[in-house]
């Protein structure tokens, strides 16, 4: 029998994470029996009074929410991070480990209106927030090494608030995901001399197997290592550092692939497609005036749906005790994704 890799288990390698990824994909063969669910019918006002997030309402904190016309910023009336508290005590116990922590979190709300998102809005508007996220990364970056802009989309996602928004945490340490995805980068332009993702770009695009979108800028690919089973990133097609880095056709290219990826993510399933989204660049604060030529900016898309609206993906089991498995090849999922329309469905 000779090995193929869309019937026959096998292990793919993360660079970025330097682990493995169990794909099964004669799994997708067999019948579904599992959780069901019948999808909400979300109709969202244009404007309510209740909703912080909208002008002229006043927030829990006490604020009110200003009549905003565009894109709108501000400080999370709950934060996760502060700048002001008590520092913690050093210990030299190698199992009871705790250091500062510090930072800020902000909410960017991106349109007044509560019944739009990027496929209803114009290309404009949408490097409107592309041009806000950027200004905030540049802000927040002069301070803190890390800036993580990141978007909860639908409430399968533990989004609560209907309102198009995204949100800004900005940390003086580097996470987990920052940290180890810096250390296997650097790793990969010492022993080659290029950035792991430049070169991946490359190979990607000669390939076509997992292309999903392309422009003259970017391209939208779901990863040969990806574990999610719609998992997306976005990449440039020259190398940048950071957010900052991007030129004003760099940005308009950016939101026409962003616009046509929510748009093939939405006619998958024919739903607003749940998903988590971020953007990783180069550390900032401290290192902001440093060079890193082995980090290139990039985008990711985790959305947890696997066979319909109503099916989704569960880290469980295997994926919480040994490692991630998918079962659906990533071949497979960008060909479903590059077969949609892209413009959404009505």
């Amino acid at each position: 029998m000779t090995f193929n890799p869309n019937e026959h288990q096998h292990l793919r390698y993360n660079p970025l994470k330097d682990e493995w990824i169990l794909v099964s994909p004669h799994r997708a063969l067999r019948p579904w029996s599992g959780q069901t669910e019948i999808p909400a019918v979300e109709r969202v006002a244009r404007f309510d009074p209740t909703n912080p997030l909208c002008p002229g309402v006043v927030r829990a904190s006490g604020v009110q929410t200003p009549k905003y016309e565009s894109t709108y910023v501000f400080t999370n009336d709950f934060p996760a991070l502060l700048d002001e508290g008590p520092e913690p005590e050093e210990s030299e116990d190698p199992l009871f480990q705790t250091k500062s922590a510090k930072g800020t979190c902000k909410v960017m709300c991106y349109h007044p209106y509560s019944d739009v998102y990027l496929t209803s809005l114009s290309t404009k508007e949408v490097v409107d927030i592309i041009n806000e996220w950027v200004r905030q990364t540049q802000e927040l970056g002069k301070k803190y090494l890390w800036v993580q802009l990141f978007e909860n989309r639908g409430q399968m996602m533990g989004c609560s608030n209907p309102h198009p928004h995204c949100q800004i945490w900005a940390s003086s340490f580097l996470p987990n995901e920052a940290r180890i995805k810096d250390d296997n980068l650097k790793s990969y332009f010492q022993k080659h001399g290029r950035p792991l993702l430049q070169d991946y770009v490359a190979k990607e695009i000669k390939k076509q197997e997992r292309l999903v979108a392309e422009n003259n800028e970017w391209i939208v690919v779901v990863p040969y290592w990806a574990i999610w089973p719609f998992e997306t990133m976005i990449l440039p097609k020259k190398q940048i550092e950071r957010f900052s880095d991007t030129d004003e056709v760099q940005r308009e290219a950016l939101a026409r692939i962003l616009q046509v990826l929510v748009a093939k993510y939405d006619n998958l399933f024919k739903c607003n497609f749940p998903y988590s989204m971020g953007w990783h660049g180069a550390p900032t604060g401290p290192q902001l005036a440093e060079s890193h030529p082995h980090w290139t900016f990039h985008g990711i898309y985790f959305p947890p749906l696997l066979r319909s609206a109503t099916v989704r993906k569960f880290m469980v089991g295997y994926e919480l005790l040994a490692q991630a498995q998918r079962d659906l090849t990533p071949e497979k999922a960008a060909a479903m994704l590059r077969a949609q329309d892209d413009t959404r469905f009505q």
